[in-house]
This record gives structure tokens, C-alpha cells and sequence, in this order.
């Protein structure tokens, strides 16, 4: 499909420029000032338009859990927060261990055609925490293997997988949790594996990208092994940037003022890589019973451009590199730059609204957030994809 936005102000890693982008046929074309084609047209004045969102890190609980989300709720969520593409995790049931379970997320994707989804593979078979064979079956489709939401416990076991995953040009998401020590201190239990994780990613050359990060001794492990391991990177979470002192049950859990400080200051220098959300939706059952984890897809940007740019820590461009063309960079795929050749996926926003998240307002069927009531700014007035306008907020044309 064809689209001309006109009028915005245009954002990304390295742009910020007032003027249009053309989309045909799905794809970015020229972007400048002044463009006139005979199209859809969207004035977008007083709106920034940054590469849509892209999401290294979610669950959307299909199949097994659909009480929680499903494809279709989720990547309606994803689309009111201004994602076009996500990473979706292998806790599942069955378990993402075989193409057969990609197979049905991918077909389910495409039947709908809303979002673009990349379905992870488990680094154990159903997370056994030993059994490594399924990964010699895997085809192109498969960029990432993890095991989140549970630590690989044996050494041997990650250094296996590691050796497999440079073999097949795959990289690992780690979930850096020791079970033996997290219920004694769950701050050692992540900097051990943390550790472990990065010297093994040296010896093997194994891609290594460690989920969550939200300790002030990661993020400094990370930072020093960064000088010598490239195949490094790391993400944190809205929640573990916006939060701490606060007793929200997630995993791994908010934080100290200390480890925000230091998540922020790597951020603003280069440390941390990605902000990935973590969207873990839950029924408010689940939640009750101690079910950790936060509906994270509407609020990312909000809560992000809120506690990172409006504080002046970092700038719109290094935001947008933050949650789109360094995730679009690590995936391999042609997202994440307003740049002629890529995919035609846009966010408009309005940075000068404010509002209070309201949670019951969320599409996600999971209402779980420790945000409801907090006053933001920065709202997602439209989201594209591909050319095609998949949620609007508030645009006329």
C-alpha cells in the first residue's frame, strides 16, 4: 500500500528533521521535505513519526495459555504501544521446542496480519534443562534460543548449548537466575550466572544477549566484558529503568534506587543495547497467586520517553535506537531506520500529551501493571505497517 505522511517531525537513530516519508508498496521510498505523490495522505502536523517498535523480548502465552493473552490480543497490544514486530518467548504449552510450534505461531501470525512475529526456540527440550538435541533440527527462521523465565542451572549444559548456537548462528537470550541462590539473595543469584554467561560466550564465541538486566553489578560486568567480548549485548526493561524500592512481584525483581541509577547511566553510555518489555500478561487470578511478571507493550514508550528524554538523560535519537534500530540490527531484518529499502512500519506520536495509564484502557487481556494511575507523556497516535495503517488513535485522513 501506498502512504504519504506529511508535515512531521521525523526521528530516528540518526535523523530529526521536519518533513514527509513516502511508503509503496511496503516499503520506504524517499523521505524529505516537501514530497508530493498522488496517495493516502496523513497530515501529521505537531506529530514525531520514529521507525516503529520492535520488541526483542515477550510472551503472548499461544498456545496453552490464551486465559492469559493470545496472538491476536497481543499484537493488538503491540500495535496501540507502537510495536510492529516482537520476539516472542518459548515458555508455552507444549513448550516452543520443535518447528511444529513455530510453524502454528508463524501461520497464526500471518492469518492474522497484524504484527510481524519471530517465535524463539527453548534451549532445552521443554526445558528439561539438559537436552540440547532438538536444536540440531532448526531451519533459518529461528534466530533466537532461550529458556526464559528459567536459568540454565548445569555449566556444562550452557557451555554445550553456546558451542551449538555458534555452530547454527544463533543467539542465546539468557535468563540469568541461579535457583539454588535466589531464594537466599536474588541479586547474587543473577551476578553469578551473569558472569558464568559472559566468560562462557568468550571461550565459545557463542552470541550471548542477557535478558532483564536490572543489577547495578551486572550492568558493570556487562560494561567491562564489552571492551573485549563483541558478541555481547543486553537489554533492560521499562520497569527496572522507572521503578525501584517496590514491592511489585516480577522476575527478576524491581530494584534499588542504585541499580535505576546505574541501568540509566548505562543506557546513556552505550552499555545496555535494547529496551525490550518483557510483556508477561497475566489473569488477575494468576496474579493474585504470585504469578511474577508486568503487561508491558502499551506503556514501553511512554514510560520510556517519560524517565529517559524528558529527564534530558538521553535524546529521542538514542531512544528510537534503543527500541528500534538496535533491536531491527540484533534480529537481522530491515526495521527499525526510516531509511528508503526498509520495511514501511512508522509509529506517530504526540510527545506533548499527557495522561495517567489506566489499565482497564489496555487491549492486552492482561491488566497487570504497577504503572495504573502513573501520569506520562508521549502517546501513540498511529501505528503503521508495511504501508498500512494497523491501529489509529486519533489520525484523519
Amino acid at each position: 500500500m501506498d502512504i504519504l505522511i506529511k508535515n512531521c517531525r521525523v526521528v530516528d537513530e540518526t535523523k530529526d528533521f521536519v518533513g514527509d516519508i513516502y511508503i509503496k508498496e511496503g516499503e520506504i521510498t524517499h523521505y524529505g521535505k516537501d514530497l508530493n505523490y498522488p496517495c493516502l495522505t496523513i497530515d501529521a502536523t505537531n506529530l514525531v513519526a520514529m521507525p516503529a517498535f520492535i520488541d526483542t523480548h515477550a510472551h503472548f502465552r499461544e498456545p496453552g495459555f490464551t486465559y492469559k493473552e493470545d496472538i491476536y490480543t497481543g499484537s493488538l497490544a503491540a500495535l496501540k504501544g507502537g510495536y510492529t514486530l516482537v520476539n516472542l518467548m518459548a515458555n508455552t504449552n507444549p513448550v516452543s521446542s520443535t518447528l511444529e510450534v513455530v510453524d502454528y505461531v508463524l501461520n497464526r501470525s500471518k492469518e492474522l496480519d497484524l504484527i510481524d512475529i519471530h517465535q524463539t526456540i527453548s534451549i532445552t527440550k521443554d526445558f528439561d534443562g539438559k537436552t540440547l538435541e532438538h536444536l540440531d533440527y532448526l531451519d533459518s527462521r529461528v534466530k533466537f534460543i532461550s529458556d526464559d523465565g528459567k536459568g540454565i542451572q548445569s555449566n556444562l549444559t550452557m557451555y554445550q548449548a553456546m558451542k551449538k548456537a555458534k555452530e547454527k548462528g544463533l543467539t542465546i537470550i539468557a535468563h540469568e537466575e541461579d535457583e539454588e541462590i535466589v531464594y537466599i539473595n536474588t541479586r547474587l543469584s543473577e551476578n553469578l550466572m551473569t558472569l558464568r554467561d559472559i566468560y562462557l560466550s568468550k571461550i565459545t564465541g557463542a552470541s550471548l544477549h542477557l535478558a532483564h538486566v536490572s543489577t547495578k553489578e551486572s550492568i558493570e560486568f556487562i560494561r567491562k566484558a564489552k571492551k573485549e567480548v563483541s558478541n555481547l549485548t543486553c537489554e533492560a526493561t521499562p520497569h527496572h529503568i522507572a521503578l525501584y524500592d517496590l514491592d511489585y512481584n516480577v522476575n527478576p525483581p524491581i530494584r534499588k534506587r542504585e541499580d535505576v541509577l546505574a541501568i540509566v547511566e548505562g543506557i546513556k553510555y552505550g552499555i545496555v543495547d535494547v529496551i525490550a518489555t518483557d510483556h508477561a500478561p497475566h489473569s488477575i487470578e494468576d496474579k493474585e497467586a504470585g504469578a511474577p511478571g508486568i503487561s508491558g507493550l502499551e506503556t514501553a514508550f511512554s514510560i520510556c520517553y517519560t524517565n529517559l528524554v524528558r529527564t534530558g538523560d538521553i535524546s529521542l535519537n538514542r531512544l528510537s535506537q534503543l527500541m528500534s534500530a538496535a533491536p531491527g540490527r540484533l534480529m537481522g531484518i530491515n526495521k527499525g531506520k526510516i531509511k528508503a529499502g526498509y520495511d514501511g512500519d512508522i509509529v506517530l506520536l504526540d510527545l506533548d500529551k499527557e495522561f495517567r495509564i489506566d489499565k482497564n484502557d489496555f487491549i492486552s487481556k492482561g491488566k497487570n501493571t504497577p504503572f495504573n494511575g502513573m501520569k506520562v507523556y508521549g502517546q501513540v497516535v498511529a501505528t503503521i505497517r508495511k504501508g498500512e495503517i494497523k491501529y489509529n488513535g486519533g489520525i484523519n485522513y
